[in-house]
């Protein structure tokens, strides 16, 4: 089985009661990268990237279509029956930019899995849950504003908040976090995440100010380097998410004791063949990690809940979808939604979803 054609397509996704805000970032819409990829035996699958924007990382959506039309001619061929030489294939094609070939991977294990009639996350080793735990990003806001939202979704069902910091004074983040802890107290998990806002004198300043609450301090500076000069000094576990760009920075993190986890992005990674070895990678050095992606839709969802529904729940600190920011799905037979705070396993093979892709309208290459 080997790819025949592939398939470019573009779709905004305008974020619902916008923007949506990071310590380096405002959102108002997302402008998401889908690939079809259609097998010589007549099997369709799905991929999808969607960056943050040009300033959350080194990725943007003009570069992932850049990428993909470079990757594409050189795919017509390639096998389909094995992930890692599919990898070994667009790597050979064009150095790095793992987020664009991210969309070809999920495309590939979706057809992979469509050919064996196995659901995604059994080709990743076997789902042990059918019912993944989720957790709620708030956003920069004001101190009761968050504090407010936090309690809600504790409400809700979500076993773990994300406190999004940083951009402003430090004073109100420090005033913000114990507004939170006032509201939710030990009824859901903690994260602050500064997105790299903090130096490392806002990092020391509001872990030594926090230190009597219980949470994890997720990428408060914005280098490796950084995080190493002040790791011994914080009062709080430190997570990492941005500087973990690839296997090689995760292992040396690892290897350097500079983080206690991770906040893992599927597309960043390089796609679901990538992410599986770095799950695999915690699991054998016992690290927390989450299984996101910045953005994007049904098709992106999909794929992350299916992987992290592979992870040994100890070690899951859950499954962040933009479902609640982004209207409407692409399968409305099966959309994949957040409920109680937790996201249900897509059923049926490949990654479940059958996007109508009429949504999408004429696609903006096609190769084969």
């Amino acid at each position: 089985m080997r790819i025949a054609e592939v398939h470019i397509y573009a779709h905004e996704l305008p974020v619902r009661n916008g923007p949506y805000t990071m310590a380096n970032a405002e959102v108002w819409s997302l402008d998401t990268t889908l690939v079809k990829l259609v097998a010589d035996n007549g099997l369709v699958g799905w991929g999808e990237t969607c960056p943050v924007g040009p300033t959350y990382a080194p990725a943007h959506s003009a570069g992932a279509r850049a990428a993909l039309g470079e990757l594409a001619p050189g795919l017509i061929g390639a096998p389909l029956l094995q992930p890692r030489v599919l990898q070994r294939r667009m790597d050979s094609l064009l150095n790095g930019h793992a987020y664009a070939k991210a969309a070809i991977d999920i495309a590939g294990y979706d057809i992979l899995g469509q050919h064996t009639e196995l659901p995604v996350a059994d080709l990743l080793g076997g789902a042990v849950t059918e019912r993944v735990p989720s957790y709620y990003a708030t956003g920069i806001g004001t101190p009761d504003e968050i504090a407010r939202i936090a309690a809600d979704k504790v409400d809700e069902g979500y076993p773990r908040l994300q406190i999004k910091l940083g951009g402003r004074p430090l004073e109100i983040d420090i005033e913000t976090v114990r507004k939170v802890w006032e509201a939710v107290g030990a009824r859901a998990r903690l994260v602050a995440d500064a997105n790299r806002g903090w130096t490392t004198r806002d990092a020391l300043t509001f872990s030594h100010a926090c230190r009597d609450i219980p949470l994890v301090v997720e990428q408060p500076c914005n280098t490796l380097e950084e995080i190493a000069a002040i790791r011994d000094q914080l009062s709080h576990p430190v997570y990492l998410d941005e500087s973990g760009s690839d296997l090689t920075s995760v292992l040396r993190a690892i290897g350097a004791n500079l983080c206690d986890g991770f906040g893992m992005k599927l597309t960043r990674i390089g796609g679901l063949q990538p992410m599986s070895v770095f799950r695999d990678i915690c699991d054998a050095r016992a690290m927390p990690h989450s299984c996101d992606d910045a953005w994007g839709g049904d098709i992106i969802h999909a794929a992350c809940v299916h992987v992290g529904a592979t992870v040994a729940p100890r070690l899951l600190e859950g499954v962040w979808l933009a479902q609640p920011y982004v209207e409407g799905h692409y399968d409305g037979d099966n959309p994949v939604r957040i409920e109680a705070g937790h996201i249900a396993l897509p059923q049926g093979p490949g990654l479940g979803v059958r996007p109508d892709e009429t949504l999408f309208g004429a696609p903006l290459a096609s190769f084969g």
